[in-house]
């Protein structure tokens, strides 16, 4: 799932509408006349549109990609901070528990978890993994458990 926000969501079915006129792509120039928003903003939505791969922009034209996800829209940037944290966690918690399913006891070392959230298929930051693991510890998901040798995770719940 995708999750933009309401003027992103104007934007981008803004650019899908004006590109059944444009095949080649939309200027840049007219979608902002066509829009009437500050300049600092209209950036500002292209580059998040275009992060999220949800439009391509080459030489000043702009072209509205295929979406194979589901896109969800919300009011702030906050909500979608919030709601990719959330996706992140179920990803997260797939990884963790693949690997707990790996050993007799269920338990995982926290560098073995670590490492596959910051260089498996998530590729998150430090400061993102670390966030990810402390929100499904608050949320009693997931459990750290130290014993001598190191300290380990292990899922609580089935989500």
């Amino acid at each position: 799932m995708i999750t933009i926000t309401k003027k992103e969501n104007v934007v981008f079915n803004q650019i899908k509408y004006l590109q059944m006129e444009y095949n080649e792509g939309i200027s840049e120039n007219i979608l902002k006349m066509d829009l009437d928003i500050t300049e600092h903003h209209f950036k500002e939505v292209l580059e998040d549109l275009e992060r999220k791969k949800l439009i391509s922009r080459v030489d000043g034209k702009i072209k509205a990609l295929s979406v194979g996800k589901k896109i969800s829209v919300v009011d702030t940037r906050k909500e979608v901070k919030t709601a990719e944290l959330d996706q992140m966690e179920v990803e997260a918690l797939n990884i963790i528990r693949n690997l707990s399913e790996k050993e007799e006891d269920g338990l995982v070392s926290r560098y073995i978890v670590e490492g596959n959230l910051l260089y498996g298929n998530l590729n998150v930051s430090n400061f993102r993994m670390y966030h990810i693991l402390i929100s499904l510890e608050n949320k009693e998901i997931l459990k750290k458990i130290k014993k001598n040798d190191g300290e380990y995770y292990q899922v609580t719940v089935e989500v």
